[in-house]
């Protein structure tokens, strides 16, 4: 499960020695910018700074420092004077955090009164241009954030960038289950070993058995529990059954705790896996719902790269929201939104209820199962694939628009939303289609296409906007 946190950055100020004579102050001087500037960005992230690297020596100690404390995301590399670049090369050698180069300085423009003291504390940009090309010829991804530290586009880029450092540190410790797969369902299907390879996802295969191990144990009290929860988020449908209801309150119970003991951060459990068993007398979609609210990825039918990418969409964003495309509707220019029943209902449009419903469900052949059922917020959106491709590659496929502010549709009993992509419908599902993007995503609230792009740099996969 993720649980939301600010990124924490280590900020690597690079100065050198050489100007000590001349200005005895100044290494307090340029201490005292990066704390200021820390202050302004203390709303996006927390970040660790503890002295200016002055030397070869310095910038190993601290790089290495860095990379031995487990909070830390990333490092955000800010020039306090010109330094030679060579001397940042060993320590990146050895380094294996995502970093990033804040090319900024401490005054905004040069004006009149300016004399060489102000030169030389505002001088980071010459400083830059050799350290980011001992960068460059290592091989080393490296995004450049420029402009002044005071600005909002400067604060909103070093946003995108450490919650994308944050994204690609978790990835290396998710674990996802699954319990069957669709047949024959061709985008689901990939190498998991490469997925670990490249991400550092682990996907395990596990058994409704190991579930119903869990069912057995669920107490009364777990269920109210769980059904005081729904009362205060939900408007509970008054012919929901109550002997229905508590099984899937149990059956929720069942799934976190399975998760919890087997440190799982998503799952996936493919319907008919449900129904063969023979143990379980519906699907858990309300399961699926209220977990995914918690913090856990989810994608159907076995889906591990649907659930990664929910995750993932947890981290990048506000709330990663599992849904898939029904339809092309031309005259809105959009595509209708749905899926079986499971969503996080965190993205849901804050002016109506969210509904927990009585609802017949004839995929499964068992009985009907409570679900979730709320319409997404309108403004703007991105939907996110983590695509398989070729030779265990992966690749993510994006698209930015907007949530319409669409009516109600009583007989979708799932939740839904109308998304019309920035490119118009036609050319981003040409795109889509023509990228390999899947038939599952996530979905969040607001643009957070950049933080996809600059999460697959530092895992190294491609990203396509479309």
């Amino acid at each position: 499960m993720i649980v939301k946190r600010k990124p924490k950055i280590g900020i690597l100020g690079i100065m050198q020695k050489l100007y000590d004579k001349t200005y005895p102050n100044i290494v307090e001087t340029q201490s005292n910018y990066v704390r200021n500037v820390i202050k302004e960005l203390q709303d996006i992230a927390n970040f660790k700074f503890s002295r200016p690297a002055r030397d070869r020596k310095d910038i190993e100690q601290i790089v290495e420092e860095y990379n031995n404390d487990k909070e830390l995301d990333g490092i955000m590399i800010m020039m306090l004077t010109y330094s030679p670049g060579q001397r940042i090369v060993p320590a990146l050698k050895n380094n294996k955090l995502p970093i990033m180069l804040a090319n900024t300085q401490p005054l905004p423009s040069v004006t009149q009164d300016w004399n060489m003291e102000h030169l030389t504390y505002n001088q980071g940009i010459h400083g830059a241009q050799d350290n980011m090309n001992a960068i460059v010829r290592l091989g080393i991804n490296c995004p450049v954030i420029s402009g002044d530290w005071k600005d909002e586009a400067f604060k909103k880029e070093i946003e995108d960038w450490a919650l994308a450092a944050q994204a690609a540190k978790a990835a290396k410790r998710i674990r996802i289950a699954v319990i069957g797969r669709m047949p024959g369902m061709g985008d689901i299907t990939f190498d998991s070993s490469a997925l670990l390879k490249k991400l550092g996802v682990e996907v395990v295969d596990e058994s409704m058995g190991k579930i119903y191990s869990y069912l057995e144990k669920v107490t009364k009290e777990e269920i109210e529990k769980v059904k005081g929860e729904n009362a205060k988020n939900f408007e509970i449908d008054p012919n929901l059954k109550e002997e229905q209801y508590n099984f899937a309150a149990k059956f929720q119970v069942a799934i976190e705790k399975f998760l919890k003991d087997e440190n799982y951060d998503g799952y996936s459990i493919y319907f008919d896996s449900v129904k063969d068993d023979g143990r379980f007398e519906q699907l858990p979609l309300m399961a699926a719902s209220n977990l995914m609210a918690k913090g856990y990825g989810y994608g159907a039918e076995g889906d591990a790269l649907a659930a990664t990418a929910v995750i993932l969409g947890h981290i990048l964003g506000e709330n990663g929201h599992f849904t898939e495309m029904y339809a092309m509707d031309f005259e809105r220019d959009s595509i209708f939104m749905s899926h079986m029943g499971e969503g996080n209902w965190k993205v849901a449009r804050k002016d109506k209820p969210i509904k927990l419903i009585d609802r017949f469900l004839g995929i499964g052949d068992l009985n009907n199962p409570p679900t979730i059922v709320f319409n997404v917020q309108p403004g703007q959106g991105t939907i996110a694939s983590l695509a398989p491709i070729s030779e265990g590659n992966f690749r993510l496929v994006v698209s930015k628009g907007e949530v319409l502010d669409s009516e109600e549709y009583p007989n979708v009993e799932m939740p839904y939303f109308h998304f019309k992509p920035d490119t118009g419908v036609r050319d981003s599902m040409k795109n889509w289609l023509k990228n390999g993007g899947t038939h599952h995503q996530c979905f969040n609230i607001g643009d957070i296409v950049r933080r996809w792009e600059l999460f697959a740099e530092m895992v190294g996969i491609e990203c396509v906007r479309v």
